[in-house]
Formats: C-alpha cells, structure tokens, sequence
C-alpha cells in the first residue's frame, strides 16, 4: 500500500458527529457549570441530546454536503436555548456550501466552516469580542484557511484551528457579553467562559479525530 493511500486528506462527516456527541458528553458537565453562570445552564445537557440526535440522523453513505444538511435540520428540531438554531443554520451552510463535492477535502472544508460562520455571524449578529461562539469559531476558520492555504497537511491545518479556537474561548473570559442572555447580566459576565465558545472549540477538535484517506 503506498503512503498516498493512509495520508489523512479529507473528513467523514459521520465520524466527525460521532467525535463532537462524544466530546461534548464528555464535557456536560462542564459546559453546564460555565452556562449556569451566565446562562441558563442547560447547555451541556442541550447540546448532548443534539449531537446524539444527530449522530442517529446522519447516513454515512450520503455524500458529505447531505450529511450536514441532515444533521444541521437535526439540530435545530432537538436542541433548545440558541445553540440549535445556530448550530443548525451554521451545518446546513456548511451543507449547502459543500454541495455535490465528493469528499470534505482541505479547500471544501475551509469553504464549508467560512459558510458556517457567516450563518452563525447572520443569525446571532455576533461580531468578535461580543462573548459567543463566534469568538472561537472566527479564528478556528482563518488557522484552518492559512494552513490549508499553505499546502500543508490537513491534520496540522486542523490542530492550527483547534488551538486558535480553544484560545478563542479562553479569550472570552475577560469580556462583557453583548449578544444572548449572558448580555442581561452586564459586568456580572465579566470573568466567565463562555460556553458556546468552549463547545465550539470541542466541535473544531473533533475534527481532527474524523480524518482519513479521501474516496
């Protein structure tokens, strides 16, 4: 077998759902405690039975585009408070974006999380530093872009925009939010993560850990 076949050069949508449900179960409970203290504290629990709705929804044998577009629909009819709506829009753009393509190769994937984040940016008419989800997806989009951009392995491009949306999210903590229900509390929001951005950050490490060969 030559080594063309075993490099990683495109994600399966399936595995990927898979990867964030598991993720995001795993870290319930800690998203449920950063939302309890600006939010409404549901989010971890939300989130679970989403991805797990989803992860049951997707056919693996639909071509990638299909494959977003279920678990972006699948998202916004399971999952409350203003991840699923968000969520869902961001994964059907992502759907729509990556359209008929065979595989969600490095140039398509990078296509498909920019149409993900205008839904998000449309939607929730969240600009960076406003304290949301947007605040580790807009670097995670721009890491992956530079590195695919590069010619570099789409692995490396992955981990490059999983470490820029985990530091997004970090970078939350000291602002005042300004969109959602964590605005309410004004100064109050000051020194809380927050917990769109950290499970945005779970969905772009899930990434990486849903790579394999394309075809």
């Amino acid at each position: 077998m030559s080594t063309e076949t075993t490099v990683a050069t495109a994600v399966d949508v399936a595995s990927w759902m898979q990867e964030v449900a598991s993720a995001v179960e795993a870290e319930a409970t800690h998203l449920t405690q950063l939302d309890s203290a600006i939010g409404d504290g549901d989010h971890g629990v939300n989130m679970t039975r989403g991805f797990r709705a989803v992860v049951e929804a997707v056919d693996g044998s639909q071509p990638p585009g299909k494959q977003l577009i279920t678990a972006g629909k699948t998202l916004v009819s399971k999952v409350g408070g203003a991840s699923g709506p968000l969520w869902g829009t961001a994964l059907r753009r992502a759907g729509r974006s990556v359209g008929d393509a065979p595989a969600l190769d490095g140039p398509v994937l990078v296509a498909a999380l920019d149409a993900a984040l205008a839904g998000v940016v449309e939607l929730g008419a969240a600009e960076p530093g406003d304290k949301t989800m947007v605040d580790a997806l807009g670097p995670a989009v721009a890491a992956l872009r530079a590195g695919v951009e590069d010619g570099g392995d789409l692995g490396e491009a992955i981990a490059s925009a999983a470490a820029a949306a985990e530091e997004g999210a970090r970078s939350t903590v000291p602002m005042q939010a300004r969109k959602g229900r964590a605005s309410y509390l004004g100064e109050r929001s000051i020194g809380h993560q927050d917990p769109g951005a950290t499970s945005s950050a779970l969905i772009v490490a899930a990434l990486g850990r849903a790579l394999g060969p394309q075809g």
